[in-house]
């Protein structure tokens, strides 16, 4: 049998429709040239009769010269009791003008007679007429049989009879869908396998993630003969998501042999999951396995240690196959040996017996003693070992800022900022408006230094946490600020501490703007070098 595996993307689709998604047509359009070059075999984008928005983006989407993906447009069987030529929806199908039409219908008897309240060979016929005037009209056609497993463990032969029905009218492909997301590993398997044996049409899976199966039932169907998979690229998607493909593709392709994307692409999954979420206007799951900021972070000594000394030991894969990339966690139970690999990563000449060593142990306890916590914020860890070593310059000097905050009218901001500061002698004062004042004093800052470092206008946050030290100072408590931002790529996080939460704020913002620009100075050193 054949390797490779269909990957089958709905972010634009099934995606949409998770709570707190609402993608423009200008996020779709990025997210479908981002998913094409990464080798991506079908991208859904949506159902044309649905609103005017899909039919918008279907419109502008003709003139992207795909370069991997085939574009497809969702919609559902005809209406009980029509011709399948009079539906408007099944119409609506056909000007999105896609070379792939995805047909939904019903698998499971009890949706039949009881939710379209049709009876059962009509149903067949709508899946049968449906998938047949797509098939006359030179389209590629994939069945989505819509609740497929609830209705096999109902009626078994009614729902082997619907898909009979999808092959008799011409269909390329059969997706089995889980669409309740409450089938097992074990039961998804063993139907997929009946299935392949009885079809002569690639089978495929679309998986739910309600029971937190949806990647194992995916990787099941796989392993039992499914070379088509539906999901989307991060795994969000109604109620508790779809099938996370990034997880699925990094099994399969990086873990097994099978084939989902071109050879030099497995190593872009990380980026791919980034710049998706950063599209989506969402945060990672920190612990997501293989694109998740802490997939390969270690925090223990002894795991750190066994990692220094054999990396398979505390690590499955290594993290450069899916562009991952390792980290050791700054804590109380890391060691001294883990500070001492931070530095060598600032300069690799220091032993653990020079002087500046101890100076930088001084200032981590001093800083620790103050409520800074370097866990999870290496960069500004990195950035005191730099000041320590005389590796550190400051890019820019505040001169003031001032926060105006006010209660906001609806669709208003509710904060501004006015920012000045000074650049290689030159003053630049800037105002801008957020969703409140850190988030204005960040917009403020950036469109301020964008005057001198235009780079910076990739940057943004991801994640603000506020945590109170001591809380039994009440309102004079001690705050520490975590910072975590991205330029779409890298991933850094910062700390800021004061009394004051828009002081701590400010000090590790600008700990993630000084960061960035350090190593973009040190990028083009490394260019010209």
């Amino acid at each position: 049998m054949s390797k490779k595996v269909a990957i089958f993307d709905s972010s634009l689709r099934d995606g949409a429709q998770a709570e707190g998604i609402s993608f423009s047509v200008e996020d779709k359009l990025r997210l479908l040239i981002l998913l094409d070059e990464h080798g991506v075999d079908y991208i859904e984008a949506g159902n044309p009769g649905s609103n005017p928005k899909d039919l918008e983006f279907f419109a502008r989407a003709k003139a992207v010269a795909l370069k991997h993906a085939k574009l497809a447009a969702f919609g559902s069987t005809r209406r009980r009791d029509i011709k399948v030529e009079q539906d408007s929806n099944v119409q609506s199908l056909l000007l999105a003008d896609t070379p792939v039409i995805v047909i939904f219908g019903k698998s499971w008897d009890f949706h039949v007679t009881d939710i379209i309240r049709t009876t059962l060979e009509e149903n067949l016929a709508m899946i049968r007429e449906t998938v047949a005037f797509f098939k006359a009209k030179g389209k590629e056609v994939v069945y989505d049989a819509e609740h497929f497993f609830d209705g096999y463990k109902n009626n078994p032969e009614y729902a082997v009879r619907t898909l009979q029905a999808a092959v008799e009218g011409g269909a390329d492909a059969l997706v089995l869908c889980d669409t309740n997301g409450g089938t097992f590993p074990s039961e998804i398997g063993a139907i997929v396998a009946k299935m392949v044996g009885m079809f002569p049409v690639t089978l495929g899976i679309h998986a739910h993630n309600d029971c937190g199966m949806a990647v194992a039932n995916s990787v099941a169907a796989v392993e039992n003969g499914a070379r088509h998979v539906q999901g989307t690229y991060i795994g969000f998607g109604e109620r508790c998501g779809n099938a996370n493909l990034s997880t699925i593709i990094a099994n399969l392709g990086v873990k097994r042999d099978f084939e989902c994307l071109p050879a030099d692409q497995y190593r872009n999954i990380v980026h791919v999951a980034r710049h998706v979420a950063a599209i989506s206007n969402i945060a990672l799951n920190e612990r997501e396995p293989f694109i998740g900021n802490s997939a390969f972070a270690h925090k223990g000594g002894m795991h750190i240690d066994g990692v220094n000394k054999a990396s398979h030991s505390f690590e499955h894969i290594n993290p450069e196959l899916v562009g991952g990339q390792r980290r050791f966690l700054m804590s109380e139970v890391s060691g001294r040996r883990m500070i001492l690999d931070k530095i060598w990563e600032v300069d690799p000449n220091v032993t653990k017996d020079d002087p500046v060593t101890d100076r930088i142990m001084k200032r981590l306890k001093e800083l620790e003693h103050e409520g800074y916590q370097f866990e999870g914020a290496e960069s500004s860890f990195e950035l005191v070992v730099r000041k320590q070593l005389g590796r550190y310059r400051s890019f820019f000097e505040l001169e003031h800022f001032k926060i105006i905050g006010e209660q906001p009218t609806k669709g208003e901001f509710g904060s501004s900022a006015i920012i000045k500061v000074k650049v290689d002698g030159e003053d630049e004062i800037t105002a801008a408006e957020g969703d409140g004042p850190v988030h204005a004093l960040d917009s403020a800052l950036r469109k301020a230094l964008e005057t001198f470092y235009p780079e910076l206008a990739n940057v943004h946050l991801t994640d603000y946490k506020v945590r109170v030290i001591n809380g039994k100072d009440a309102t004079a408590a001690k705050v520490r600020v975590l910072l975590q931002s991205t330029d779409g790529d890298a991933i850094w996080t910062t700390v800021g501490v004061s009394t004051d939460i828009i002081e701590a704020s400010w000090l590790a913002l600008v700990d993630s703007i000084e960061y960035k620009l350090i190593k973009l100075e040190e990028a083009k050193l490394s260019r010209r070098n």
